[in-house]
């Protein structure tokens, strides 16, 4: 499974689907119609198996409980074209998980506690992602993965897939081992050749190690109380200016429409993406230092099995 929230359009995840892998897009908060689009030009490109991640912060009404009905009609979509539609950063809700099945699609959730996995559970979830504090970019976990995949795998009898600092064939066989049904990457791909990602931002990736990512709250301008890790010297960069603006973005959905990112915005830097991307988030798991260049993706899952395959062999062996 590869995942990169709003890094991942249609032609990364279909690459990540043609290698045999399941390839995710990312929502980052698109009008249905334009969900719709992204997944039906995904299924033009690939006869593979890929879905959709939605990110749920902020969908439900505090006054009413109510859910965000644009939001419900995006998952309406994805539902009835994904195989998997996935939902983070929120407590677990059962409606959204009904939403999944109703079109046809697995639910699942992706969680960073025991607690937040057994709601999953119980609001009718397919699978479970458990996101350990290692992972990049929006963080959930506040522990690190093989403790809490393990405590995880122990008190839920669906699959479960580890997510966090996974970046190489040996990390793919443990998390194996130790009980996952599969693992989540996410920084690998951001420096594949279909990624949607700045090139300033992979080329940043590709000179950094493990002990240059920091987990902090610094790019919640838009989004508060919601950790992230990134590269320590793009959250640097963003202290040292003092720019109330540091540039424009399109939105996928509108390019004629260019929006000012505001200094510490939580918004990635994309190809399309203007001013100092120096000092935008550049989300960076801790095996950010797997990633030594830019490769296919097809190429990436091929080294990550690879690698993998024979390990897990003399393990179960």
């Amino acid at each position: 499974m590869a995942g990169m929230g709003s890094l991942a359009l249609p032609r990364l995840a279909a690459a990540v689907a043609d290698a045999g892998a399941l390839g995710m897009l990312g929502w980052g908060g698109a009008p249905p119609e334009f969900v719709a689009r992204m997944l039906d030009e995904t299924r033009r490109l690939t006869a593979g198996v890929f879905g959709i991640n939605f990110i749920t912060d902020g969908w439900i009404d505090a006054r009413t409980g109510e859910l965000d009905r644009e939001a419900l009609a995006a998952v309406e979509a994805a539902a009835t074209r994904a195989r998997v539609v996935e939902f983070f950063y929120s407590e677990p809700d059962h409606r959204l998980v009904e939403k999944a099945h109703a079109g046809g699609a697995l639910a699942a959730w992706q969680v960073g506690s025991v607690e937040e996995a057994l709601a999953a559970v119980r609001a009718g979830c397919d699978l479970i992602v458990a996101q350990g504090v290692e992972a990049g970019g929006h963080v959930r976990g506040r522990i690190p993965l093989k403790t809490l995949l393990a405590a995880v795998s122990r008190e839920v009898r669906v699959p479960v897939v580890a997510a966090g600092g996974i970046g190489n064939g040996r990390e793919m066989a443990a998390a194996l081992d130790a009980g996952a049904a599969g693992v989540r990457i996410g920084t690998r791909f951001v420096a594949a050749t279909e990624s949607e990602a700045h090139p300033l931002y992979v080329q940043k990736l590709i000179a950094a190690n493990r002990g240059d990512t920091v987990l902090t709250e610094g790019f919640s301008t838009n989004w508060s109380n919601a950790p992230h890790r990134v590269l320590r010297d793009c959250l640097e960069a963003m202290q040292r200016s003092t720019d109330a603006v540091v540039g424009e973005r399109v939105l996928p959905w509108a390019p004629d429409v260019r929006v000012p990112i505001q200094r510490g915005d939580s918004i990635v830097a994309l190809r399309s993406t203007t001013g100092r991307i120096e000092a935008m988030p550049h989300w960076a798991g801790e095996s950010v230092s797997d990633v030594r260049g830019i490769a296919p993706a097809a190429e990436i899952v091929r080294e990550l099995m690879s690698e993998a395959e024979p390990l897990v062999r003399r393990t179960q062996g």
